[in-house]
């Protein structure tokens, strides 16, 4: 059985990621990009699914932690008989793809086992093993070969590869195992501790940059070399999380692939590497964002691929199990078909703070937030399925038309900055229709609450982005109603769930976790409503949720005390970051994001 969510710590090398467990058991890698077939799938299924560990035999005290500033993973296992350190990270992409283990000896005399499982398109494919001539141990299976090299003896014993060996103080021992396309040569070796020192370098000159010196900066620089590792180095995009279908309840079917890069982050994104400093990723990411929306305005997508591709067939896994019993486990996201207007006012707000932020201008990025404003004014009246990607039927949607708002007061200041040529009279005419139909259609003067969709009664946790996103003061009633009404309805242990999926109509079966992202929104709402100390007690408790290196899934079960959801999930750590900078920053992003200076219709 695969561990704890909790228990994994990430490898990264900005193409592609593993999760390693606390017993030092790789269960999750995809070669060579992250939304590769796997081939280490126990974490949903088992062993003979795929995976590499490596341990001491029998019983040990595990420590780990990342080196300071690095995504290089230390594991130290202490036994009666003596310590060893277990050295985990994935170099710098170079002509190969490749992972390094080194065991060290610290004390004492330790038996090491390693047992290597090496199959295929997410556990299925069984590889045909040969040894190289230079002693390298070949996997292939149609297009894929690993070649695994170490100073260890290898064997092979019934369809895996294994190895035992003693390690005594000073003794070091080293592991590489690379990937190459089968057509080709075998991968030649590196040189195991001089792509450590190279990478502890790579990682550390990266971390350096960061700018944020105030309270909990560990947590900042944590979560943003976790950001680093999700973002596909070639082209920017940064992805929603490592992993595809790890459940949001366990035994549930909320299981979804999680390996590509939703255009709803992409403000919130941009703001937290702005403001850390990374100026070099804020543009690359939004450049990224103006290459893949490029195109015909009504086939913008939510989601997209690590390089902008658009095409995603869901399929569903059979041979696999499910982690721990949640099924089905999913490849590809239907979701990318949807409608979801908010993503209109996501870009053009990603475009608005990016100008702000001083990131330099990118001239395509003019026409097409113009050719995107033309088409929305079109649309905007239409049902759509939603911030959540409801699987039932199209709503209005309250959060959907605030984004569309969002995005004509974008393109109008804009324009109005640049005096650039455009209907501004008939956009701001669009602009307060839409602000005066949501004041009235959206909000329930009974409960005194903006609700989930028009004539609902619910409340949904995305309408705490009303006023993150300037639509209308923290300080108006209707806003301090609709946090109010998310208190009693949503809180769970004093977590905030995205709705109430006992009574929501999305085409699923009730059950899940409270959403990490959303109770990182209720602080924000505090800090707006000047309510600070309940804003940092509600930080450090989402800070306490991170596990012992530092990371984040999308939810928390309160009752399980346990993560779910697809881990490390990006939004989870961005909403870190920007709540730690919005507490610890005078002139913070959630100022400037909610700040649009215009005055707002006091409509309804």
């Amino acid at each position: 059985m695969p561990a704890r969510i909790e228990d994994y710590a990430l490898l990264g090398d900005c193409e592609t990621a593993a999760l390693i467990s606390r017993d030092g058991s790789i269960d999750w890698l995809c070669w060579p990009r992250f939304d590769s077939a796997a081939c280490f799938a126990a974490l949903l299924g088992d062993a003979q699914n795929g995976r590499w560990q490596i341990a001491p035999e029998g019983n040990s005290r595990v420590h780990r932690r990342y080196r300071e500033g690095t995504l290089v993973l230390e594991t130290e296992f202490e036994t009666d008989a003596g310590v060893i350190t277990l050295i985990d990270f994935m170099p710098q992409r170079g002509r190969n793809p490749s992972l390094v283990r080194l065991v060290r000896g610290k004390r004492g005399s330790v038996n090491v086992q390693m047992e290597l499982i090496m199959r295929f398109d997410y556990g299925r494919t069984i590889p045909w093993v040969t040894r190289g001539e230079d002693g390298a141990t070949i996997a292939i299976a149609g297009p894929n070969m690993l070649a695994l090299r170490s100073t260890a003896p290898l064997q092979g014993e019934d369809l895996k590869t294994v190895s035992r060996f003693a390690v005594k103080e000073g003794d070091s021992v080293s592991f590489q195992l690379i990937y190459g396309p089968s057509n080709l040569s075998v991968p030649e070796p590196v040189d195991a501790d001089q792509s450590l020192v190279e990478t502890e370098d790579w990682w550390r000159k990266w971390s350096s940059r960061c700018n944020y010196d105030g309270p909990w900066s560990d947590a900042v620089r944590r979560s943003l070399i976790t950001l680093k590792a999700l973002t596909y180095q070639p082209t920017g995009g940064v992805l929603a999380a490592a992993t595809t279908s790890l459940p949001e309840a366990i035994g549930g079917s909320r299981n979804w692939d999680y390996r590509f890069c939703w255009l709803r982050d992409a403000t919130f994104t941009l703001f937290a590497l702005m403001e850390a400093g990374y100026y070099e990723e804020a543009r690359d990411w939004r450049n990224w964002l103006v290459r893949t929306v490029a195109g015909s305005p009504n086939q913008v997508q939510i989601l997209y691929g690590a390089a902008g591709e658009r095409q995603f067939i869901e399929w569903e896994v059979p041979w696999l199990g499910g982690y721990q019993g949640s099924t089905p486990v999913r490849v590809g996201n239907a979701a990318a078909g949807q409608v979801q207007l908010d993503v209109y006012g996501e870009i053009a707000d990603a475009l608005h703070q990016a100008r702000a932020g001083g990131v330099p201008e990118y001239e395509p990025a003019i026409e097409l937030q113009r050719a995107l404003t033309d088409h929305l004014e079109q649309t905007w009246h239409k049902p759509d399925h939603g911030i959540w990607e409801f699987r039932g039927k199209q709503r209005h949607f309250t959060h959907s038309k605030v984004m569309a708002w969002v995005a004509f007061d974008r393109m109008i200041g804009r324009c109005e900055q640049f005096r650039l040529d455009a209907p501004l009279d008939r956009w701001r005419a669009v602009r307060d229709q839409i602000h005066a139909e949501v004041c009235h259609r959206g909000f329930d003067k009974t409960l005194g609450s903006f609700v989930q969709s028009y004539g609902s009664k619910e409340a949904d946790a995305s309408l705490l982005l009303i006023p993150i996103v300037g639509f209308l003061p923290a300080s108006d009633p209707r806003v301090i109603g609709t946090v109010h009404q998310i208190e009693n309805h949503l809180l769970w242990d004093g977590f905030v769930r995205r709705y109430d999926t006992s009574r929501a109509d999305d085409g699923l079966p009730p059950g899940e976790g409270a959403f990490l992202a959303c109770t990182f929104w209720l602080a924000d709402n505090y800090i707006l409503m000047g309510r600070h100390e309940e804003a940092r007690a509600l930080l450090t408790r989402l800070l306490n949720l991170r596990n012992d290196v530092g990371l984040l899934a999308e939810e928390y079960d309160p009752e399980g005390r346990r993560q779910l959801g697809n881990f490390p999930q990006a939004f989870s750590h961005v909403a870190l970051l920007n709540t730690v900078l919005n507490l610890g920053r005078a002139d913070s992003p959630l100022k400037k994001r909610s700040d649009t200076k215009k005055k707002h219709p006091q409509t309804g």
